[in-house]
């Protein structure tokens, strides 16, 4: 049954079907690949909403399924799980949006200055997975100062619980450069951290 916003709900036999599985299933009907937004729609938008925050995140996850139905003949069947790839579309759509995400860390820092004890403040209604403590002034400085291909690796490990080899797909790097950006964006986030607070991010 599709719900009232067209997408297939996962069943008892759907749910048991790899994500490539449900993108072979809808190249012969299309509404199979609703399955997918109920699987990775939340994650992704998530993580964008992090980065950019709610109006900005919801057209990230927008396009992000769009362009991904659109292609979904090109996806490589061998692969089971699609979220890298979902995340590679994602990333691209939120580099997109670089002067929201930039606009957003100053509105935090903002928020933080002005409403140290505040009931409601931005930091305060992300997401669950990022507690408010860990969005004090220092990690949001600290986040500034990383080129946007360091904060992409270590926000996609860190905050979408990706793993280095499901980046590096996602990103379409080997897996060594996810590495060797992921540590070096831990050595800038270092410098800027309190130890606890780079340990919980990091």
């Amino acid at each position: 049954m599709i719900n009232t916003e067209g997408h297939v709900p996962d069943t008892p036999a759907t749910a048991e079907r790899t994500d490539s599985e449900v993108i072979k299933e809808s190249m012969l009907d299309p509404n199979h690949f609703g399955v997918l937004y109920e699987r990775h729609a939340r994650v992704l938008h998530g993580y964008a909403y992090r980065r950019l925050g709610r109006e900005a995140a919801e057209d990230v996850v927008a396009e992000t399924f769009l362009k991904a139905f659109r292609a979904r003949q090109t996806y490589d069947l061998r692969h089971s799980d699609a979220r890298p790839w979902f995340f590679a579309i994602a990333i691209n759509e939120i580099a997109r949006h670089h002067r929201v995400e930039k606009a957003r860390y100053r509105a935090l820092l903002r928020s933080i200055h002005q409403d140290q004890e505040g009931t409601e403040s931005i930091a305060n209604q992300v997401a669950d997975a990022v507690s408010a403590r860990t969005l004090r002034r220092p990690l949001i400085e600290a986040l500034t100062k990383l080129s946007r291909r360091d904060r992409d690796v270590l926000l996609m490990i860190a905050w979408a619980g990706l793993t280095h080899e499901e980046v590096a797909r996602a990103l379409q790097v080997p897996a060594g450069t996810v590495r060797s950006r992921l540590h070096r964006a831990r050595q800038k986030i270092r410098k800027y951290l309190p130890d606890d607070i780079a340990l919980e991010l990091t």
